[in-house]
Parts: C-alpha cells; sequence; structure tokens
C-alpha cells in the first residue's frame, strides 16, 4: 500500500487500565468522500490512490504502524455520573507528529463496536460523520481550537437510526489529543492512584510541560476553557453536549454532535434534542464549563499530598472562572464591535446593542458583518433606538485606528448556517455532494466577502429554521 502514516504511539504504551485494544470493523464497500490534502501533508501523511485510502479511512485497512484501541474514560451526562463510559463507536489508530512538533492523534469515528459500546452498534451515519466534517473545519477556519477532519468514507452499510436504514460512514478525526474530563473522572472513580498519577504526569508532558502540580494542570486548563468558551460565544456557536467527556484537557472543540449556530439573537436558544431543560443553551455555556472545571478539580484531589489544602486551592482556582470568561467575553465582544481592548465600561455599548438585536429578532451573523455597512440600521426595529446607540458607537470608535480591520477580523461572513447544514445532509444522502464540497470551499474562507456565495450568508425562510438538531446515535 502507497500510503504512509509516520506513527509514534505514546497512548497505547500507557497499558490496559487506560485503553481496550480494537480494530477497526471491516464494511462491506468502503469509499472515499473527502479528504483534507493539506491537513495530510501537515500530519506528514502519505496519501495514495481513491481505493487505497477508502479502505484505509474507512477502517478495513490498518495502516503500518497503527495500534489501534478504544479509549476508556467516565464522565458527567447532562449532570449525571456514568463511571465508565470510553470510546463505544472510535478507535484511535495512533498518534503522528506533525510539521510543527505537536504529537496529534488520528481517530476513526464511526469505526464499529467497541468494549464500551454499551449495546450500541459503535457505527455512524452519513450525516453526522458530514455535520462534523463542515462544522469542525469552519471553526478552524474561524481561528477556534478544535478537532480537524482528516477524512470521511461511506461504508456500503445500512445504518439503523430512529429516521429508519441510512448510509454508513466513517470520520478520520484530528486532535491535539482525546484526553478529556472524564478520563481523569475514569480513574479517580475507581480510586486508583497510580494510574491517575500516570495519567496526571503523560497530561502535563504532552500538553501542558510547564505544569508540575495537579493545581498548576488544573489553572492551565481552566485558561483554556475559558478563552475557548468565549469564541464560541463570539460565532453563536453552541456546542448542545457539554458532558465533561465532551470536555478535552487541550483546549480544543470537540464530538460536534447536537452542535448548532444562532440565527436569531436570542441568549437562551436551545437546540439539541436530547437538552430537554436547556441545560446546554447558549448562554448556559460559561457557567457549564465552570461545572465541568470543578469536577475536573474533584478528580485531582487524590493527587495532592494535602487534600485539605489542594481543596482549598482548587476551589479558589474554580471560583475565579467566571471572572477569567467574562474578560475573555469582553474582548471578544469588544473586538466584534472594533475595540482593540475593550475596557470595562465598553460593556454597556455591548449590552445595549444585544439588547437592541434581541428586540428585533436580528440575525447574529449578518448584523454584527453588517455594522460598519450602511445595510445595519435595516437589521433593527426600533431604528431611532439603533441611531442613538450607532451614536455613541461612532464617538467610541475615534480613539480606534483600525476598527474595521478588527471588525471584519472578529465577524465572520459565512457560517456553517443549520439548515444549508441540513440541506447539504439531505443531498449527500440523495448520491448529491455539489453541496458538501461547495461549503467546504466557502467556509475555508470564512471571513472574506464572497459575492459568489451570499446565498449561504442568508438567514433561513420560516420553512427553513432549524429546530432541533440530533446526536449521532
Amino acid at each position: 500500500m502507497s500510503m504512509h502514516f509516520p506513527f509514534d504511539n505514546s497512548y497505547a504504551r500507557l497499558g490496559a487500565d487506560f485503553s481496550a485494544v480494537q480494530a477497526p470493523v471491516k464494511v462491506s464497500a468502503p469509499a472515499l468522500i473527502a479528504v483534507n490534502r493539506p491537513l495530510a501533508d501537515e500530519l506528514g501523511i502519505t496519501l495514495g490512490g481513491d481505493a487505497d485510502m477508502a479502505g484505509v479511512f474507512a477502517g478495513n485497512v490498518l495502516p503500518d504502524g497503527a495500534e489501534p484501541i478504544a479509549q476508556a474514560y467516565a464522565g458527567h451526562q447532562f449532570g449525571g455520573f456514568s463511571p465508565q463510559l470510553g470510546d463505544g463507536r472510535a478507535v484511535l489508530l495512533g498518534e503522528v507528529v506533525d510539521s510543527a512538533g505537536l504529537r496529534r492523534d488520528i481517530q476513526l469515528k464511526g469505526s464499529g463496536p467497541t468494549p464500551f459500546s454499551r449495546n450500541g452498534d459503535g457505527r455512524a451515519w452519513l450525516g453526522p460523520v458530514l455535520r462534523e466534517y463542515v462544522v469542525s473545519e469552519a471553526m478552524h477556519a474561524m481561528g477556534i481550537p478544535t478537532t480537524r477532519a482528516l477524512a470521511a468514507a461511506v461504508t456500503g452499510d445500512a445504518v439503523h437510526r430512529q429516521q429508519g436504514a441510512l448510509p454508513g460512514a466513517v470520520l478520520t478525526r484530528v486532535a491535539a489529543s482525546h484526553l478529556r474530563v472524564g478520563t481523569f473522572q475514569f480513574f479517580a472513580a475507581r480510586r486508583d492512584a497510580d494510574a491517575l498519577r500516570q495519567l496526571f504526569d503523560y497530561t502535563c508532558a504532552r500538553h501542558y510541560p510547564g505544569a508540575q502540580t495537579p493545581g498548576d494542570l488544573l489553572r492551565e486548563v481552566i485558561g483554556r476553557q475559558a478563552r475557548l468558551v468565549a469564541q464560541w460565544l463570539g460565532v453563536g456557536f453552541i456546542h448542545g453536549v457539554m458532558n465533561t467527556d465532551n470536555t478535552a484537557l487541550s483546549g480544543e472543540t470537540i464530538d460536534y454532535g447536537p452542535c448548532a449556530f444562532l440565527d436569531v439573537w436570542h441568549p437562551q436558544t436551545v437546540f439539541s434534542s436530547i437538552d430537554r431543560q436547556g441545560r446546554y443553551a447558549y448562554d448556559n455555556q460559561a457557567r457549564i464549563i465552570v461545572w465541568n472545571m470543578a469536577q475536573f478539580a474533584s478528580a485531582l484531589v487524590p493527587l495532592a499530598e494535602d487534600e485539605d489544602r489542594a481543596i482549598a486551592e482548587f476551589t479558589e482556582a474554580v471560583h475565579a472562572m467566571p471572572a477569567m470568561i467574562d474578560a475573555e467575553w469582553l474582548r471578544v465582544f469588544g473586538a466584534k464591535i472594533g475595540l482593540a481592548d475593550a475596557r470595562e465600561e465598553d460593556r454597556a455599548l455591548i449590552d445595549d446593542l444585544l439588547q437592541l438585536m434581541q428586540q428585533s429578532e436580528a440575525d447574529f451573523t449578518n448584523t454584527f458583518r453588517a455594522l460598519p455597512r450602511p445595510q445595519a440600521r435595516a437589521a433593527f426595529a426600533d431604528t431611532a433606538a439603533f441611531d442613538a446607540w450607532e451614536a455613541r458607537w461612532q464617538a467610541r470608535l475615534e480613539s480606534e485606528p483600525d476598527w474595521r480591520a478588527h471588525m471584519d477580523a472578529a465577524n465572520p461572513a459565512f457560517i456553517p448556517r443549520n439548515h444549508r447544514v441540513e440541506q447539504m445532509i439531505e443531498a449527500a444522502v440523495d448520491g448529491d455532494l455539489a453541496p458538501f464540497h461547495r461549503l467546504m470551499a466557502v467556509l475555508s474562507r470564512p471571513f472574506e466577502d464572497q459575492p459568489d456565495a451570499q446565498d449561504l450568508a442568508l438567514p433561513p425562510q420560516p420553512q427553513e429554521v432549524v429546530r432541533e438538531t440530533f446526536c449521532g446515535t
């Protein structure tokens, strides 16, 4: 086989406590949908012909050096603790060190059952695979830390879900690692101090080499998560399932199940069909990440020599997190209205704009993008109120010589609109991949005005509005 992956698999060497050896389950008729060639080059992967790539990326052929495993972890799911979850439909093929010297996981998602499947089929259908491919690559293009999509392949086998029989597919996902809050919870719940210490040492070496103590690690992860969630809020992203097993210690966005983006600005928006109480609504995400970090802190306590002192230290770190997120939010939203260094007194200017947007049911993405342009006024029902706000804003911008550049760099013209993603999936199920490829091309340049793609920037018509999104399982 002409394909080559420069594997160097450190996680598999941690031992049987951390994972189960599990090869992908073969499929009947693999066929390649897409491959991310620039990412493959970055990872040092030599690609082959379509047939070779289909075999590897659908799980039928293991490349040389792969050591496939399903990782063990626990997690809080919608607030309830499950002591054992693990990779129920994913297999980590191995790791490579990329051109920047960073270690990256290469994982097949939807590659069949594992010892952690809990009676699931371990498979994915085409819709969630293409959604994660499109959204994760769009997030990367917007500069938001995220897992990446390396490839997608169909399997030739049907996957059975509530909608009926659907085409099966496999996503090849790349991550800085798949270490999660739930990975620490797994060993803490078992009171396995040796494995917990081994995991701590591994996590620090891989992601936070400057961290010497559990408190150091906690503060580093808190810092990355605070920045990440503020970035989500800045583009109107709703993760949809912020369980602790979906909170990556690397600070990347991971697991794009029922994710969605705001259309109309409404901070209590929920899309996920399984989030019936709105736990992971848009404006709850900043609170939930603090809760998740509290669970991470609890899992770190057994590593401390003095647990009482550690609890006090960790509590202080977690309690400091809301202010960190708030500062990051002010920075992100300040940039969205052209401020290079937003100050506390600018908060009222931002809040008043958001209130006007909510009253007018204004589109979140398009309103911010249009603010420097004459058409912005048309988005507001109370134009007099907007004019008054705009006068205050323009006065503030007098001390910001590069405000327009800040705005165009902070406000994407294109996001993965929910209705466009659903339309793309429907077309793909019918065998038409043109909408997928078009979305990928446009979303790779989200901050550029692309006149020939303006239809992809339009909010949905009433009949196009997506009201619920669904997990792939």
